[in-house]
């Protein structure tokens, strides 16, 4: 069975450069697990990695989409295996990297979503009553078929809400029902899965900068291009962390420090849910990283814990 390697952690914590670190030591290349990257146009408030930092590195399921064009834990996981299987067949190391924890089950626990089809009416409907009656009003739909996948999909996760909703409508059964019963097709890969970690309050100090930063490259410049180029804010890649707040900005409900702070503060809650989801990942090994932020201190320890469940 051939191994992948999974980069995961939350937003800030270094998995674009120890992807590039590993791919440049492990002759490999990376696909990323990231919902906003695959986006174009969508370079600063992504935090995507530049050609620069790329070093030379191919890159999947980076600036492969439109800002309109719908993508998916369907799609991620599609292209994903597609990627795969194309980066094996040049004799080449597959790197997932990315914090998007839906998108990493997906592949890691073989969550098979093709047997599940899509109402389209059902699920515009559901957009209407969630705009009309708020996002408690269709997770109290949701308590009431399927309270496992409530407790488990926060009330602001309107898509996701929305999707458990269409799937116990469709099939009478919960949607955890439906991602066990494809869990017990085991993976074609054996998953080597990295996480990355460090103290809160350093974390939150780099996501803070990182925002700063943002602002200091251009968001707000890269923000209006969108806008003339006629992406509105009612498509979901603009409802994104660090977009959002600076459309609000533009159309002056906010001023310019309220919509920083807010960015901090939802990519600091985001981090947050990134690190609880990861957390219940059992077969995660942690590296913490140093006070520095350097990964070149724990590259050693990274790799020899690769070879040591390679084949």
């Amino acid at each position: 069975m051939k191994e992948v390697i999974v980069i995961a952690g939350p937003t800030a914590s270094g998995k674009t450069s120890l992807s590039i670190e590993l791919a440049k030591l492990l002759n490999g290349e990376i696909i990323s697990a990231d919902s906003m990257q695959v986006y174009k146009y969508m370079d600063i408030g992504t935090a995507k990695p530049s050609a620069e930092e790329m070093q030379g590195i191919r890159h999947y399921l980076i600036d492969e989409l439109l800002p309109n064009e719908e993508f998916n834990v369907v799609k991620f996981k599609e292209a994903a295996e597609k990627y795969i299987e194309e980066i094996l067949e040049k004799g080449k190391q597959p790197i997932i990297a990315g914090g998007t924890g839906l998108y990493i089950s997906s592949l890691i626990n073989n969550i098979n979503f093709s047997e599940t089809v899509s109402d389209w009416e059902l699920r515009k409907q559901l957009e209407r009553e969630a705009e009309e009656h708020g996002p408690v009003h269709i997770h109290d739909k949701l308590k009431l078929v399927d309270p496992a996948s409530a407790a488990s999909i926060h009330p602001n996760n309107v898509k996701r809400v929305i999707r458990a909703l269409e799937v116990y409508y469709q099939t009478q059964k919960p949607i955890s029902y439906h991602n066990e019963k494809s869990r017990e097709i085991p993976p074609k890969y054996k998953f080597i899965l990295l996480g990355l970690t460090m103290e809160r309050e350093k974390l939150y100090d780099r996501i803070n900068k990182r925002v700063d930063s943002m602002l200091e490259n251009g968001l707000i410049d890269e923000v209006e291009r969108l806008v003339e180029l006629g992406y509105a804010d009612s498509i979901t890649s603009m409802q994104g962390i660090g977009y959002k707040e600076i459309l609000s900005y533009l159309r002056n409900e906010i001023t310019l420090e309220e919509a920083v702070e807010t960015v901090k503060r939802e990519s600091r809650r985001y981090a947050k849910r990134q690190i609880t989801w990861f957390k219940r990942v059992k077969e995660i090994k942690w590296f913490s990283i140093d006070n520095s932020g350097n990964t070149n201190n724990m590259i050693e320890a990274v790799i020899t814990y690769i070879r040591s469940h390679c084949a």
